[in-house]
């Protein structure tokens, strides 16, 4: 273990010429790994969908990210696991690299302003498409991220928080850090993985939340027209957690509000892992009706944290 500033990573690293790696991005709530087995899974599935030895086991794994953890005395923070192909001579042969490399860095997270959450932020459908699973499935979660860099540029310059990226036939996949739901007639809708979304933590987490609540929800392509025409839009991730959108390419979503549904599940998120605080969300915040607000109250219990 090193401090940051005399951490160093070789210059022959084949993650660092080649992108040749995979990662994940964990939570630590009040001194808790937030769904650690689930990050550990997927971070193996990313390893055999590239050919890559991890070298140690799951259990290993999990061990030693807990271990990281304990070492920074962390109570909330963030985990960024990385496992690189390992040093090698240059070229872009993986089985010149003996070793795969597993680097583990436990930090702080840069928390949103409460103001995205309490008004919403506004995105744009990008026009660098989502790259297609016959060339690479972005299931794999790897640490490259340049075609997401680029869409994530192209928001920037248009003052928007978020890019949306579709398929080559136009069909919404996820944006550039983010999986993306819709709310429309009372049920939530999010594109199907296989169609060039991650599987992600937080999604697998909402899509249960809403089960519990009695939300309808269901996994279903989407296009522009469906994002346009929503009465609510979120993203979720495990830095945004559960991001409210309220305009997409200049169009409004529902009434530019956080809707009802989005913020019933962004406080049975809240409630599930940091546990029950009203202050984070007031009755008389004029953004959240007060029906959403005791909707809350009712359903919240039925989460198991």
């Amino acid at each position: 273990y090193y401090d940051s500033k005399d951490a160093r990573l070789s210059v022959f690293d084949h993650g660092f010429l080649y992108g040749d790696g995979i990662f994940e991005g964990i939570r630590i709530y009040n001194g808790h790994i937030f769904r650690l087995a689930s990050h550990i899974l997927r971070l193996y599935e990313s390893a055999r969908g590239i050919y890559l030895d991890i070298g140690v086991t799951p259990e290993a794994m999990e061990k030693l990210v807990e271990e990281a953890v304990a070492l920074n005395q962390k109570k909330d923070g963030y985990i960024r696991l990385v496992v690189t192909r390992g040093d090698g001579p240059l070229g872009i042969d993986p089985f010149v690299c003996p070793k795969a490399k597993i680097i583990i860095i436990v930090g702080d997270i840069q928390i949103y302003p409460r103001e995205y959450y309490t008004k919403g932020i506004a995105a744009l459908t990008s026009s660098y498409r989502r790259i297609p699973a016959d060339c690479f499935d972005v299931r794999i979660k790897s640490v490259n991220y340049l075609n997401n860099v680029l869409a994530k540029m192209e928001a920037h310059r248009a003052g928007c928080m978020e890019s949306i990226m579709l398929d080559g036939s136009g069909y919404v996949t996820e944006c550039t850090g983010d999986n993306i739901f819709i709310v429309r007639q009372g049920g939530l809708s999010t594109p199907p993985c296989h169609q060039g979304a991650l599987e992600g933590i937080t999604r697998a987490e909402v899509l249960k939340m809403a089960s519990a609540m009695a939300i309808p929800a269901m996994e279903k392509p989407l296009t522009r027209f469906d994002l346009y025409t929503a009465d609510e839009c979120f993203l979720t991730g495990t830095a945004a957690e559960i991001m409210p959108v309220t305009r997409i390419d200049g169009n409004q979503i529902g009434d530019a509000q956080p809707g009802r549904i989005t913020c019933r599940l962004m406080q049975a998120f809240t409630e599930l892992t940091r546990g029950y605080d009203p202050s984070i969300f007031k009755n008389d915040d004029p953004v959240i009706p007060d029906c959403c607000y005791r909707g809350i109250l009712a359903h919240q219990r039925v989460i198991d944290a």
